[in-house]
């Protein structure tokens, strides 16, 4: 069994935890065949509809977001549709991992959350947008800051618990 959450498209309905005995749960979760988009600096794969554009599921902009923030040449590139799958990332022998736990809480427990940006690189850090108690809000937000403002760098961050979010370079 692997424990992960089930992020429907739809903002308005609950990121849920499940345990996933195999394939067909992960199957099952998106509705139909899957195909994984890695997060390698999350330690996260992520499971989708591999139809999904084809069958013109709705916009999953959770894990839409958390992709391109985390996956910068993926960015305006490819969007990731209907509901995803979150998995730890596979082990040494290719094996599904467990979701880590510090991911369980961010993507499920309200936190408080802000973007930051770094205009050249000797600037420092300026807050341009806060007041996120969800962690998928403030990554979304951070990509419209980046179009919008084309910094240097940027970085969604927070305090979650005992652990800072770490940030993204824009590029």
């Amino acid at each position: 069994m692997v424990a992960g959450l089930v992020v429907p498209a739809r903002v308005s309905h609950p990121i849920t935890v499940k345990q996933f005995e195999g394939l067909a749960d992960y199957q099952a979760a998106v509705g139909g065949t899957i195909e994984a988009v890695d997060i390698k600096r999350l330690g996260l794969t992520l499971y989708v509809n591999e139809e999904g554009l084809l069958r013109q599921l709705e916009l999953n902009s959770r894990a839409t977001f958390l992709w391109w923030y985390h996956v910068p040449e993926a960015r305006q590139r490819a969007m990731l549709v209907g509901d995803a799958v979150f998995i730890g990332y596979p082990d040494d022998e290719g094996n599904t991992t467990d979701l880590p736990p510090g991911l369980l809480a961010l993507f499920t427990e309200p936190g408080e959350f802000w973007v930051e940006v770094q205009w050249t690189p000797v600037d420092g850090w300026v807050r341009v947008l806060s007041d996120y108690n969800d962690y998928f809000d403030a990554i979304t937000w951070g990509m419209i800051a980046n179009e919008r403002f084309e910094p240097f760098q940027l970085k969604v961050v927070g305090q979650f618990g005992v652990s800072p979010i770490g940030g993204s370079p824009s590029g």
